[in-house]
């Protein structure tokens, strides 16, 4: 297991690399002024866009300049605003605040779309697997901003369970709502894969010698079915932790929330490049951890899945 993980691990080395080139290029070689607007109404002067110029390494060619921020990122200094402001304290106000709603969001999709999907696949045909395909269906026709709306409405103006906005330092209880909004269409996908897989898994030769051997409901169904269905749902609901984090900019905007969302709009709209770049890069550290996650949860939830 440690060598598959330092495998992985030295593995991830190039992908970030060849990621982050992307993400550099992508955002620094867009044709357009980056100073316009900088000043004001007035235009920028000669003076300040040579001085930015040299700060950002804009005269060189574009491969040095990846090179000579990829050397300041191992040492850690992800840059600064156009305004003279560092990257890394705007990342330090915004990121936790996003870690801790994707958090929140990732746990609910994944309790209830489980427990939906668990039931539904159980009684499939009945009245409750009618149910949860229905309303699945109509969570994934809806778009984020219509459910947030009108969850914000009716729980939170309406009956008042919930705030209606998150206070300062988002505290847990602030991110229920905004987290149910945020993770609302992954947890519809996630009750049909886990229906459709545990469906597909409870007729199969296993389950059957199982119950031949005299094995109890609770267990066969606990022990082998479910956790063997559990595969292909932890590999969605791990990838989709990245996708929550980086597509939160509605959630956060509807809920005023102060996070990476509404940081990455803010840095695209001024076209502060520093930020969007670093930004994404640690999205996509993000993405590349919670794979090694997802790979190393597959032995614990299959025992015939080994890593040498």
């Amino acid at each position: 297991m440690g060598r598959y993980v330092l495998r992985r691990l030295l593995q991830m080395i190039p992908v970030v690399i060849g990621t982050t080139f992307l993400i550099y290029w992508m955002v620094w070689a867009l044709p357009g002024n980056p100073f316009a607007g900088k000043c004001g109404q007035r235009p920028c002067t000669d003076a300040y866009i040579q001085a930015q110029t040299d700060k950002f390494n804009l005269d060189d060619p574009l491969l040095v300049q990846y090179l000579k921020y990829l050397g300041n990122l191992l040492q850690g200094d992800l840059g600064q605003t156009f305004s003279g402001q560092k990257v890394s304290e705007l990342v330090a106000l915004a990121y936790p605040t996003t870690l801790k709603l994707a958090l929140v969001a990732l746990v609910i999709e994944a309790v209830v779309g489980l427990g939906a999907g668990v039931l539904a696949g159980l009684r499939r045909g009945g009245l409750f697997d009618n149910t949860v395909l229905v309303s699945t269906l109509i969570v994934i026709s809806l778009p984020v901003f219509v459910i947030g709306f009108i969850l914000q409405y009716t729980l939170g103006i309406r009956w008042g369970i919930f705030p209606v906005t998150v206070g300062s330092g988002a505290p847990f209880k602030d991110l229920l709502l905004p987290g149910l909004v945020l993770g609302s269409l992954s947890l519809a996908y996630v009750a049909r894969l886990m229906r459709s897989s545990l469906a597909e898994n409870i007729r199969a030769d296993y389950v059957r010698t199982a119950n031949a051997k005299g094995l109890s409901r609770k267990r066969v169904v606990g022990v082998h079915t479910v956790r063997n269905s559990m595969i292909p749902v932890i590999t969605f609901i791990g990838a989709d932790f990245g996708s929550l984090m980086g597509g939160a900019i509605i959630t956060e905007g509807i809920f005023n929330i102060n996070g990476v969302g509404g940081l990455v709009y803010r840095s695209i709209r001024l076209r502060e490049g520093a930020t969007v770049v670093a930004v994404v890069t640690l999205l996509v550290l993000v993405f590349l951890l919670m794979n090694l996650l997802v790979d190393l949860l597959y032995a614990v939830l299959d025992p015939r899945i080994r890593y040498e």
